[in-house]
């Protein structure tokens, strides 16, 4: 997965075909619990560019994204947001795959 390095960076991203944005940080449980299954899901859903967003680095995008909880997801297609799994809540693998199938939903 790859990694956002600027600010910069998310405006050009959002501007993809389908870019999915995780925000994270090292310091999260719940996020940590997610980790191994992202592999798999990046492999599953190569209609996808997914970067994550360190929540820590890039406070100021989470702010104005309403990204107050982690992990989180959103989608941009072409600049516009199709769809946002935001919560502070732990996220299983079927409630991932479920969103990024409907994002819109």
């Amino acid at each position: 997965m790859e990694k956002l390095q600027s600010a910069e960076q998310f405006e050009v991203l959002k501007q993809g075909e389908r870019t999915a944005f995780l925000f994270s940080a090292d310091w999260c449980p719940d996020c940590r619990v997610i980790d191994p299954l992202l592999p798999s899901i990046e492999a599953d859903y190569p209609e996808y560019e997914f970067v994550y967003v360190d929540r820590d680095q890039f406070i100021d995008i989470c702010a104005e994204h309403d990204i107050f909880g982690i992990p989180s997801f959103l989608v941009y297609s072409h600049g516009e947001e199709k769809g946002r799994f935001v919560s502070k809540d732990r996220k299983t693998r079927e409630e991932i795959t479920a969103f990024l199938d409907h994002p819109e939903a």
